[in-house]
C-alpha cells in the first residue's frame, strides 16, 4: 500500500471521528435542551393546576361553611322558641289554643332530643389546607426537576470538547429557577 493512501485514510478517519464526536455532542445537547423545556413546561402546568384548583376549593369550603352556619342558626332559633310554651298553655282560652300548645310541646320534645347537626366545615378547611400543601409540594418538586435538568444541560454544553464544538448562540447557558427577592424571609401569618 502506498503511503499516500495510509495518510489519506488516517485523515478521513480523523475527520470521521471529529464528525461523530460533534454529532454525538450536538444530539446530546438537543436532548438536554428539550428536557429543560419539558421541565419548565411541567412547572407551568403545576402553576396552572394551582390557579385552577385553589379558587374552586376555597369557594367550596366557604359555601359549605355558610350552609352550616345557616342550618345551625335555624336549629338554634327553633330551640330558643321552645321557652314560650308554658305561657301558651297557661294563657289558652279555648280548645284550639290548647291543641296548638300541645303541638308546640311535641315539637319541643322532638327538638330537645334531636342531635345538633355535625359540623364539617373544620374538616373541609383541613382538606383545603392539605390540598394547598400538596399543590405547593408539587410546584417545589417541578422546580427542583427543572433545576436538575438545567444542571445536566449546562454541564454538557460547558464540557471541554463540547464548549469548542457547540455554538453558544444555539446552545446558550440556561439559568436555574431562582426565588423571588425577599422570599428567604418567612411570611407573616395573621389571623
Amino acid at each position: 500500500m502506498k503511503k499516500s493512501y495510509i495518510i489519506l485514510g488516517s485523515i478521513l478517519l480523523f475527520v470521521l471521528i471529529i464528525f461523530m464526536t460533534y454529532r454525538s455532542s450536538y444530539n446530546t445537547a438537543i436532548g438536554f435542551q428539550e428536557t429543560v423545556d419539558q421541565s419548565w413546561g411541567n412547572v407551568q402546568t403545576t402553576y396552572q393546576r394551582r390557579a385552577d384548583l385553589i379558587p374552586q376549593l376555597l369557594e367550596t369550603v366557604k359555601g359549605a361553611a355558610a350552609n352550616e352556619k345557616d342550618i345551625l342558626t335555624k336549629v338554634t332559633n327553633a330551640r330558643a322558641g321552645i321557652t314560650g310554651i308554658n305561657d301558651d298553655i297557661l294563657n289558652a282560652k279555648n280548645p284550639q289554643q290548647m291543641e296548638l300548645a300541645g303541638r308546640k310541646i311535641n315539637t319541643a320534645i322532638n327538638l330537645a332530643f334531636e342531635a345538633y347537626p355535625q359540623i364539617r366545615s373544620t374538616e373541609n378547611f383541613g382538606i383545603f389546607q392539605t390540598q394547598l400543601e400538596g399543590t405547593e409540594n408539587r410546584i417545589n418538586k417541578s422546580r427542583q426537576d427543572y433545576n436538575e435538568s438545567i444542571k445536566l444541560y449546562n454541564t454538557h454544553i460547558r464540557g471541554f470538547l463540547n464548549s469548542m464544538f457547540l455554538n453558544p448562540t444555539t446552545f446558550p447557558k440556561k439559568e436555574a429557577f431562582a426565588a423571588s427577592a425577599g422570599s428567604e424571609n418567612a411570611p407573616k401569618v395573621k389571623f
